[in-house]
């Protein structure tokens, strides 16, 4: 372990399979400013970040976030006074686990722990080798990821110092509309408090920018789940299908095109709606849905809205068939992490490998945009970058 210039801990090493971490891609950093408590903190919540990457269970998560938060809310001393006395699982949300992992980081020493963290396989081996790091190189920003405001773990503020620390200039923050109350989506209301919210973190964190968004849904008859008014005033809007997904292609087909020629609509999010791995209680896959992907792609490239390369490991959606589609028929693209954590931000790089295998070119990826590009995109013309 290491303290760099930003004062922020940083945890060199290697990827899962020994060999040695490309740099801007594999090099585990940890993705949060450094709080009273130094590198006991650091060391916490990059565990956290790990093994929400490798999509470990959340109990796993939750008792590495909850054991930061209760260390880094001591105040000054108190942290060396428990140390020295043995007392730091006393305290409310620390275990043996995770005071051994503070001991062992605030001697500077790299826990234990932590080693194993950093070895989790998260990656397919192409990845590990370096596919996808070249293009991964040239994206500024994420356009989709979500926070505890819906159905994300995490603050806002923890999203975007990860995605910074990440490299990135930029987030999206992208919760979800009101119809999906599953995932706790936002009322009109409570999208305006969360307006005022990123005002105030953007403040603070200058340079980085949390651009305003939403993953709003596209309802049966094409429309989007949210007053047009407000969904004029954001930055970015993601529109994804999310219910009624096995609905006949002549139906689909229509109601998606719709959405896509909406003023409001700049991403297309995960076409398809499949998962190729089990996901949720449920433990099953779920098969693609079924619409016109050349109609629905010429929507895109008519009316200058990105087809979104999701990069959840269980969607990876477009299929690769229908992502080359997209590339052969003109269209922009956005690649993006769909996360719901921080350490799914670091995603990214599985879409870009599947970006760069099925060909996407580099100038028609909207992430590749400052902040200020992305805000003045005329994506309204045809053929425009």
């Amino acid at each position: 372990m290491t303290i760099g210039a930003s004062g922020r801990a940083t945890w060199t090493g290697s990827d899962a399979t020994g060999a040695p971490a490309p740099a801007g891609v594999w090099q585990p950093v940890a993705c949060y400013e450094r709080g009273m408590s130094g590198a006991g903190v650091d060391a916490l919540r990059r565990v956290a970040f790990l093994f929400e990457r490798a999509l470990e269970p959340t109990y796993r998560v939750r008792a590495f976030r909850t054991a930061a938060a209760a260390i880094d809310a001591l105040p000054p001393g108190e942290l060396a006074r428990r140390m020295a006395d043995g007392t730091l699982q006393e305290l409310p949300g620390v275990g043996a686990t995770t005071a051994g992992v503070v001991v062992e980081a605030e001697r500077g020493q790299t826990p234990a722990y932590l080693r194993d963290a950093e070895a989790l396989s998260w990656a397919p081996p192409e990845v590990v080798a370096g596919a996808g790091a070249r293009l991964r190189a040239a994206l500024k920003g994420d356009c989709h990821a979500h926070s505890d405001w819906s159905d994300g773990g995490s603050p806002i503020r923890e999203m975007a110092l990860a995605a910074r620390d990440l490299g990135h200039e930029w987030m999206v923050l992208t919760d979800h509309s009101p119809r999906l109350t599953v995932a706790n989506g936002l009322t009109a209301e409570r999208l305006r408090r969360q307006l005022d919210v990123v005002r105030e973190l953007n403040d603070e964190l200058a340079p980085f920018r949390i651009l305003t968004g939403i993953e709003v849904d596209i309802l049966e008859d094409g429309s989007l789940d949210q007053n047009a008014g407000l969904l004029a005033e954001l930055d970015v809007v993601v529109a994804s299908v999310h219910s009624k997904l096995r609905m006949p292609s002549k139906d689909m087909t229509p109601r998606m095109v719709a959405a896509i020629a909406n003023p409001a609509t700049d991403v297309l999010g995960h076409c398809t709606g499949r998962y190729v791995t089990p996901r949720g209680r449920s433990g099953k896959t779920r098969p693609e849905s079924e619409f016109d992907a050349e109609i629905v792609f010429e929507a895109c490239r008519q009316f200058g809205v990105a087809v979104e390369v999701n990069s959840r490991p269980e969607r990876q959606d477009p299929p690769r068939r229908l992502l080359r589609l997209a590339v052969e028929m003109g269209c922009l693209f956005s690649i993006d992490t769909d996360a719901h954590a921080p350490g799914q931000l670091d995603w990214q790089v599985l879409g870009c490998a599947r970006a760069e295998e099925c060909g996407v070119p580099v100038e028609r990826v909207i992430n590749t945009k400052s902040a200020q590009e992305l805000l003045s995109w005329e994506h309204r013309i045809v053929g425009s970058s």
